[in-house]
């Protein structure tokens, strides 16, 4: 039923037949590389297979310059995130059990699923145009309702209600709720967009307002167009509610039904946000799980941590995953480095607004979260303007009215921590925290939103010192090392071109 759902909108109301063409490549090339080819090389060929075949939809569509027209790339987008997790997910299954960790444990595929099983996964209308993405084995266990099994020593009083055989349980109100406010973000977006929009912005008009005021205006060009996506999603994720593909289980703190197994925004999260972590990690959840968890983790060699590969491959991934816009690799690299910064900050400032035990806040913390907060909205309006307009000229011309004060203020705290400033910070921390018990550090996380490292600073350090090794391992073993002069590059491509130059 579903599939002639997905198919009523591709080809009756959107007029996507070649979008259809497009997905049944994708789909059919996934499925064949996951059936007949073995090793370890096997989910990589899918990955380059399925990220290839959508580079090029993102390069006809940017070619097209219509990136407000409705085509197949952003369906194409959840597809290549649920199919390379199907060719992984089928790697796994085929791998022995104690080489896996828990999370590929659950979600590893020992035998290939039938094709009307797979065009199911594929076509599963409510994330087919905007996500969310899914793992095949969430997506078997909800076709099987074992995703609803009730673990031993339940309270019966806990268990959610299900109408007569019906093994999901009652989820109407849950998705009622995310479709009202899907909708009010909607005709929100509507309304703002009208007033806050890229003509605006690249306007004659937009340099007669004072400084503020522009950034006032990016402030709320970046808030109305993150309404279009919060409407879209809270819908796709309420419709994943109503069919119980959203259920999560029972909450053990608040006895009651979790439906945000497909959760994919959290729009107070990111505009209540202090830092660029909970900014960037409360956007796009499940594009981030799927960054970390199908490439971060899977290109770290086992038993070792992730370093500088797993985070450029992340990060190219990322960026590769968005499109080819000039705009959002404006974003990313700059994104890259206000995490660094927020970093620090975060380190060598914020501990002294906290007692020295670092477990409550002092009487001036209010006034560091005031600043934080307002420094972290400015700095991600400005970082995100690529992000709207797209082109190279537009974005430039956009951050040369505001006088590029994100790039500024990034480049004066990076010149500040490398400065001695540092290091007198830890001392001055050091001494007033000298008596106080120090907490246990938590692990951080080391990869946040858009596929980013969490600590830039680190992973170039990581990076460097990876060359080092590289290039003392070679001496031991006697290699030679040296950089070829350009007389020596030109011969050898003279020789594999047969011609002179």
């Amino acid at each position: 039923m579903q599939n002639r759902v997905s198919l009523f909108y591709l080809v009756g109301l959107f007029d996507l037949w070649a979008g259809i063409r497009t997905i049944f490549i994708s789909s059919a090339g996934a499925y064949l590389i996951a059936a007949y080819i073995e090793g370890p090389l096997m989910p990589w060929i899918g990955f380059i297979f399925l990220m290839g075949h959508m580079s090029i939809s993102h390069i006809d569509r940017q070619f097209l310059s219509r990136p407000d027209k409705i085509d197949i790339t952003g369906a194409q987008m959840v597809l290549v995130m649920k199919l390379t997790s199907f060719c992984w997910n089928v790697y796994d299954g085929r791998m022995s059990q104690s080489d896996l960790a828990e999370f590929q444990r659950e979600r590893a595929l020992p035998k290939l699923p039938s094709l009307l099983d797979y065009a199911g996964y594929v076509l599963f209308f409510p994330s087919l145009f905007a996500g969310p993405s899914f793992d095949y084995a969430d997506y078997r266990r909800w076709i099987e309702t074992t995703m609803f099994d009730v673990p031993p020593g339940t309270d019966p009083a806990t268990v959610a209600k299900t109408r007569k055989k019906r093994r999901i349980p009652q989820s109407h109100t849950p998705a009622t709720i995310k479709a009202v406010i899907g909708v009010l973000w909607i005709l929100l977006f509507l309304r703002f967009s009208g007033w806050y929009n890229t003509g605006l912005v690249l306007g004659d008009k937009f340099v007669k307002y004072g400084f503020l005021r522009r950034i006032w205006i990016l402030q709320m060009l970046g808030f109305s167009t993150r309404m279009k996506y919060y409407g879209v999603w809270y819908l796709t994720e309420g419709a994943c509610i109503l069919s119980g593909m959203g259920y999560k289980g029972i909450n053990p703190k608040t006895g009651k039904v979790d439906w945000n197994r497909l959760q994919n925004v959290n729009p107070w999260g990111i505009e209540t946000a202090q830092n660029s972590h909970s900014y960037l990690g409360n956007w796009n959840m499940n594009t981030n799980h799927w960054l970390r968890s199908y490439m971060y983790l899977r290109v770290t060699p086992k038993g070792k941590k992730p370093g500088f590969r797993a985070s450029l491959a992340t990060f190219t991934t990322s960026a590769f995953w968005h499109g080819f816009y000039p705009g959002y690799y404006l974003s990313f690299v700059l994104a890259a480095f206000i995490q660094s910064v927020a970093q620090n900050f975060r380190r060598h400032v914020r501990p002294f607004f906290l007692t020295p035990d670092g477990q409550q806040p002092t009487s001036y913390k209010i006034y560091y979260d005031i600043v934080t907060y307002c420094a972290t909205q400015t700095i991600f309006s400005f970082t995100t303007v690529p992000f709207v307009v797209l082109t190279l000229p537009s974005s430039l011309l956009v951050w040369a009215r505001v006088y590029f004060y994100a790039i500024v203020a990034t480049g004066a705290s990076m010149a500040f921590f490398a400065s001695p400033a540092k290091p007198w910070l830890r001392n001055k921390l050091k001494e007033r925290n000298q008596h106080a018990l120090q907490p246990k550090s938590k692990a951080e996380n080391p990869m946040v939103g858009l596929g980013l490292p969490a600590d830039p600073a680190k992973a170039i350090d990581e990076a460097i010192q990876e060359i080092n090794n590289e290039v003392e391992l070679r001496r031991q073993r006697g290699q030679s090392i040296s950089v070829p002069t350009g007389a020596e590059m030109k011969a050898t491509v003279e020789d594999k071109l047969g011609k002179k130059l």
